[in-house]
């Protein structure tokens, strides 16, 4: 995730409250309370050496933005990145609406010891209201964060969760659940994520980096490929379903503990952009007993499959860049569209039944006849689009439309 503009003149300061103490031993998803709120800050793009915590750190905070967050708390990331944009002509104080405490708040120095003891003593506030008198804006996280959230297509309200240790499961969960895209394929959406929970949370627990498991995944795609090309269908449908999994396991573990990293994006994404015709290709050549690339092209099926990959991709492609968001974003029946287009998992599904069926080129020919479908679709999509343009409609996400005002 892109650092936030202005984050490198950001003052951060981690509130340690009284109530910090119960819950400094606590770890969520591997991480202590205090090194959440450090890896978050960061994340948004705030340099290591300007995010203190303790009482000696007001004194060094001259005439810059400062960010105070209390420790005690877990803030979604948005909420995060909502404070380092504010531009402090007014105070901005963000509050818990369970019960209409300070939490976190923008300030310059001047102001800082008018708003400390709010975080400090825990003190009722009026929330949702402005202070006149000394130029105090109060915020839910609602009001600050749009619940829209693009980057994993979905509306999610941000969250704001004071840290107590018999809610640790349901932090965790909270936390785990945000880090899941809303639209996404069928396996993806409702079978990987309580298998993914408990091996991201085993993982986390023993600091495993998400570029392990990527690189894992790599490993298992050069099997895959090698298993398929000698016929061994069975077997390399075993190892892909394990990739999918993992594949889906390495985001989750990287978004709860913030280890994202730009070579394990250019990894992941990588990755997933270009081993699936590589599969088919494969697939295509066990079938055909033949490595050549004149017989395994020859098939038809091959040809549709490997091309309708790309021609598909590169519809979704024209599509963000025509109306700025992704195709399966638009309206609900797109959204249902993706959790069964021909996309790796829902083919692997076609495989595995014809697998199953002793019938490996049937299950071929199935994925061949859906990529089709499925090209049909998006291509009259994509007119329709274009279409509803040109009448002055505009084009945007049915999640948007539907917020709440």
């Amino acid at each position: 995730m892109k650092h936030v503009a202005g984050a490198k003149n950001v003052y951060a300061w981690i509130v340690d409250t009284p109530s910090h103490a119960a819950v400094r031993p606590i770890e969520i998803w591997g991480l202590s309370p205090l090194e959440r709120l450090r890896r978050s800050l960061r994340a948004a793009g705030v340099p290591d050496d300007q995010i203190h915590t303790g009482a000696a750190a007001a004194a060094t905070a001259q005439d810059v933005q400062v960010i105070l967050l209390r420790a005690d708390y877990v803030f979604d990331e948005r909420l995060i990145r909502a404070l380092i944009e504010q531009k402090p002509t007014r105070d901005v104080v963000l509050v818990d609406p369970d019960n209409q405490t300070a939490v976190a708040a923008v300030t310059t120095r001047d102001q800082l010891d008018a708003i400390l003891p709010f975080l400090l003593d825990a003190a009722e506030i009026p929330a949702g209201q402005s202070n006149s008198s000394n130029h105090i804006d109060y915020f839910e996280p609602a009001a600050l964060v749009s619940a829209y959230s693009s980057a994993l297509r979905k509306f999610d309200p941000p969250y704001l969760l004071r840290i107590r240790s018999e809610k640790l499961g349901q932090i965790e969960n909270r936390i785990f659940g945000a880090s899941y895209k809303g639209i996404t394929d069928v396996v993806t959406k409702w079978i990987w994520p309580l298998p993914a929970r408990a091996v991201t949370r085993l993982l986390a627990r023993f600091h495993v980096r998400p570029n392990m498991v990527t690189g894992v995944s790599w490993v298992l795609v050069g099997a895959v490929t090698c298993l398929f090309v000698e016929g061994y269908f069975g077997l390399g449908l075993l190892c892909a379903w394990l990739m999918t999994f993992l594949d889906t396991v390495d985001g989750k573990l990287a978004r709860v503990t913030f280890t994202s990293s730009r070579i394990g994006h250019v990894l992941d994404h990588g990755l997933d952009l270009v081993h699936p015709p590589f599969w088919y290709l494969a697939w295509g050549s066990g079938l055909s007993g033949s490595v050549s690339i004149d017989v395994i092209w020859a098939d038809p099926t091959t040809s549709i499959i490997v091309g309708g990959y790309f021609i598909g991709r590169l519809l979704e492609g024209l599509f963000m860049l025509a109306f700025h968001m992704e195709i399966h974003s638009w309206r609900p029946v797109d959204s249902f569209f993706r959790t069964i287009t021909a996309r790796r998992n829902p083919n692997l599904i076609l495989l595995t039944l014809g697998t199953f069926a002793s019938r490996p080129d049937l299950g071929f020919w199935l994925v061949a006849v859906w990529t089709v479908c499925s090209l049909l679709f998006h291509t009259m999509r994509f007119g329709q689009a274009f279409v509803q343009r040109w009448y002055g409609q505009p084009i945007q996400t049915w999640q948007v439309s539907r917020t709440p005002a």
